[in-house]
């Protein structure tokens, strides 16, 4: 699948496509050539147990009784769509936040249309996929799982609330497959009309949101300050205070804002240094904007809903496996966190458990079922399921059986195949589970890893920093250990070089320095690379298992890694 931010050659040609789907569907893996987020969101398919053949209920009627906001407002743009959309051949839906579908019109046959967009229930489909990266986002015939979908494209762009990023439903249209794929012919279609229900949901704002709304976006505009917004049960946060506050924080903001609204004290200045204006529409109280000033010396936290700490990156891959997680240990119960070695896998557990009574255990350290606690009600961090033993596998068994809510979180690096017994715990785990994504998945958050690995300088000396030629190494660079391995190279670097000026691409270690080859590269080298990269993810980035399912020495490899790193 393509979202708008990926060029439209990432995308293999549509009968490779079809031949890696049925292949994928007969139970092989998918080959090497299948973007790595089609070949994600197949296996997802799998997981939730989406059958190819499934038979999609046709699109009913819009609910009536009560009509949706959201619909009210769409759906006079949409009818005036209708004759665009018979010159076009296209069919256009409307879904809400939970991608259940509002209202639909054009010229798809019947058997393709759908109520419910969810993967959960049809796999990948371009709806889905937008509500999930917040970016417009495509999806062409075999992309999709389902057989009667296959000779369908379709485009989708999220809506988002006024004046707040919060999504509340996406605009699809779909057409026939075309030959060309991507980008969507009716691409454009898709973002002039949800730019148009976007303004219709600001138009139809009650005078009293509006006001509050109006205030929100000035205090917004005047400068890059925190600022958060309250009329009612709604919140307006900006990125600048969704990055220095917690959803607590924001929680305690709202309470001193409500309590400065009750005593109508205009112009108050909260104790945590949050200037509160008190908005007003015919006299009546609409709300209240908050402009914050951050204390000094205290460092951003975590937008809501996302872990704070060293577990830096803002990419859309990383972003959406940390929320995902963030959002499954709110709710009570075991969390299955998996990833290739190095990937930040304890890191991200501790900060979700975030309590100081909570313990680590090693499965490495053997004879776990001897030390885990019948009750870790503080939470519990269990690394390296992988390495646990058979009697180790049946006490957390045993542990889940009894305590189904307990707070513990389990890391797993795949490698060689589980044993039955492991697999059965994995498979436990299997609804509550997130992937966290490889660095050479996320090459743009690594500029932010460097300042977050780098060791504190000592007393009088300057920072790290680094020319842009030896961050462009690092960024190509394909990091079969993760952010562990880069960690290693920044300190390592830190502590052995003079500080005296930016670490310069000379300075780095032989395979990140010699970077990418002088030459494009063929298309025999260009599968080996695919294939040395699928293999270094299948065995959690252990290099040694990586050398010998590919039949070449670990030497041949590290060689192959330089090669071919600048192309990661």
């Amino acid at each position: 699948m393509t979202t708008a931010e990926h060029p439209p050659t990432a995308r293999p040609a549509l009968g490779r496509l079809r031949r890696a789907r049925a292949r994928f569907l007969a139970g092989h893996p998918p080959p090497a050539d299948v973007p790595d987020e089609v070949a994600a969101a197949w296996r997802r398919a799998r997981f939730h147990g989406v059958r190819p053949d499934t038979a999609t209920p046709a699109a009913g009627r819009a609910p009536q009784s009560p009509e949706p906001e959201l619909l009210a407002v769409a759906r006079p743009v949409l009818e005036r769509l209708t004759p665009v959309l018979d010159h076009e051949r296209a069919t256009l839906l409307l879904t809400d936040a939970r991608l259940r579908v509002l209202w639909s019109a054009g010229h798809a046959p019947r058997d393709t249309l759908c109520r419910d967009f969810s993967e959960e229930s049809v796999g990948p489909n371009s709806a889905a996929l937008a509500l999930r990266t917040g970016h417009r986002a495509e999806v062409h015939g075999p992309e999709h799982i389902l057989d009667v979908w296959q000779e369908v494209s379709a485009v989708s762009v999220p809506l988002r609330a006024p004046g707040d990023a919060r999504p509340v439903g996406t605009v699809t249209v779909a057409s026939a497959l075309g030959g060309g794929c991507a980008p969507h012919p009716q691409a454009a279609l898709a973002e002039a009309t949800a730019a148009v229900v976007e303004a219709e949901l600001r138009a139809h704002l009650r005078p009293p949101e509006r006001a509050v709304l109006d205030a929100y976006l000035a205090a917004c505009a005047r400068q890059e300050r925190p600022v958060v917004a309250f009329a009612g049960h709604s919140r307006l946060v900006s990125e600048a205070a969704a990055r220095l506050l917690s959803a607590r924080d924001i929680e305690d903001l709202e309470r001193a804002v409500h309590e400065v609204l009750r005593r109508d004290a205009p112009g108050t200045r909260l104790p945590g240094g949050a200037a509160v204006e008190i908005v007003r529409h015919l006299g009546e109280t609409a709300g209240a904007v908050a402009v914050l000033e951050p204390a000094p010396g205290r460092a951003p936290a975590a937008p809501a809903g996302r872990p704070a700490g060293a577990l830096a990156g803002h990419s859309v891959p990383w972003r959406h496996a940390t929320e995902r997680a963030a959002e499954l240990a709110a709710a009570h119960g075991p969390l299955l966190l998996v990833g290739e070695r190095g990937t930040g896998k304890t890191a991200l557990a501790r900060e979700l458990l975030g309590a100081t009574e909570s313990r680590v255990v090693d499965a490495a350290e053997g004879d776990l079922h001897e030390t885990l606690p019948a009750d870790p009600h503080g939470g519990l961090v269990l690394r390296h399921a992988e390495r646990l033993a058979q009697s180790d596998v049946a006490a957390v068994l045993a542990l889940l059986e009894t305590r189904p809510s307990a707070p513990l979180l389990v890391t797993y690096t795949p490698g060689a195949p589980p044993g039955p017994c492991l697999q059965r715990l994995l498979d436990t785990l299997a609804a509550r589970s997130v992937t966290l994504p490889a660095l050479r998945e996320r090459p743009e958050d690594i500029r932010e890893l460097l300042t977050a690995v780098a060791p504190a300088p000592e007393p009088g000396q300057p920072p790290l920093t680094w020319t842009l030629d030896a961050r462009r190494a690092l960024e190509r660079y394909p990091w079969p250990g993760n952010v562990t391995e880069l960690a290693h190279v920044v300190r390592s670097l830190a502590q052995r070089r003079r500080p005296v000026g930016p670490v310069r691409r000379a300075e780095l270690p032989d395979p990140v320095r010699e970077g990418p080859a002088g030459r494009t590269l063929s298309p025999m080298e260009h599968a080996e690379r695919t294939a040395i990269l699928e293999a270094l993810r299948r065995h959690g980035g252990n290099k040694a298992r990586t050398a010998a399912a590919l039949g070449i020495g670990r030497a041949t490899l590290y060689r192959k890694l330089r090669t071919y790193g600048g192309h990661a």
